[in-house]
């Protein structure tokens, strides 16, 4: 990639969103974001890390906008409540970064009662959205095309999803490992991305019909590529998964957190996105170990269209 952070425009007047941004990629997007003169919300879990992380952020930009928009992503009425509150305070929302994860950890279930990652990285995430999009559908109404946009944090990792894609009988997968469980959950990010796009992208009925709260919201997932965050923490191969990440990080090819943002940074507010973009799947490329592919799953339509189907049935 050529984008740099530094090329990002006056920010001032936008609001964003960013989940899990106490910390790694979430922490950097939304720094970059505030120093550009953007309002952004940071989400955290917890009000103590993300206190600090935004107490961080002003000493490094002062006069930065960020606040602290308290949500736990295993417990869906929290993300809910979270929703209404940014409703509440802003008449116009102009982006939102879909970033916190979990990656392989032990099978849990959820008070909602989902399997954990699928909560934290898929469902949480889509609830979030689809109480925001109406604010987001205004505010790219009376905006021009491209200034309002989501972004779904995916990973390479979805190339580890059960075969079919998703298992809708067993979502689970209590036979099946913590990193099926990981890829399901992924692979569910770039699906919803694809059905955002199909509903509100460049060429939607939506994104022409702007006198009814259309206007086009540009759409995008992003593998971040191997990056150095707290991500691997929770793995149940814990040790040797941060062994692997070390090794990588020796030879060059793990990503500081700051860069691991780029992505993020470039889909939500690079100028130099087109509306051709919307919708994509974008990866790192040009290293040795970064897939340049998406499974069939990644592009089935079908697919997307039973997981939104399944999704609002619940």
């Amino acid at each position: 990639m050529t984008f740099h952070p530094d090329t990002l425009p006056d920010l001032k007047g936008k609001v964003y969103i960013v989940t899990g941004g106490n910390s790694g990629i979430g922490y950097y997007t939304v720094s970059h974001l505030a120093e550009h003169g953007a309002h952004v919300y940071l989400c955290a879990r917890s009000v103590e890390k993300g206190t600090a992380a935004i107490a961080a952020i002003q000493k490094a930009h002062p006069g930065a906008r960020v606040d602290l928009l308290q949500m736990d992503h295993l417990d869906l009425a929290s993300v809910v409540a979270a929703a209404r509150r940014v409703l509440a305070a802003e008449p116009a929302l102009h982006g939102l970064v879909n970033n916190a994860g979990i990656m392989a950890t032990p099978l849990a279930t959820t008070r909602d009662g989902h399997e954990a990652q699928w909560q934290t990285n898929y469902l949480a995430h889509w609830v979030l959205t689809e109480h925001l999009l109406p604010r987001l559908r205004r505010t790219a109404a009376a905006s021009p095309p491209g200034a309002v946009r989501i972004v779904n944090l995916s990973s390479s990792g979805h190339l580890a999803a059960p075969r079919g894609g998703i298992h809708f009988a067993d979502l689970a997968l209590a036979e099946g490992g913590p990193w099926p469980r990981y890829g399901q959950s992924k692979l569910a990010n770039i699906l919803h991305t694809r059905t955002l796009q199909r509903a509100y992208g460049p060429g939607s009925p939506a994104s022409s019909a702007r006198g009814e709260g259309g206007g086009e919201i540009w759409v995008s997932s992003v593998h971040p590529g191997i990056v150095g965050t707290n991500l691997t923490a929770g793995t149940e191969a814990g040790f040797a998964m941060r062994t692997t990440f070390s090794l990588l990080h020796m030879v060059g090819m793990q990503y500081p957190a700051d860069k691991g943002a780029w992505t993020s940074l470039f889909c939500v507010a690079g100028p130099d996105m087109t509306a051709e973009q919307s919708g994509g799947y974008f990866e790192i490329h040009g290293r040795l170990g970064e897939p340049f592919w998406r499974s069939a799953a990644a592009k089935d339509e079908k697919l997307a269209e039973r997981l939104e189907e399944w999704t609002r049935g619940r």
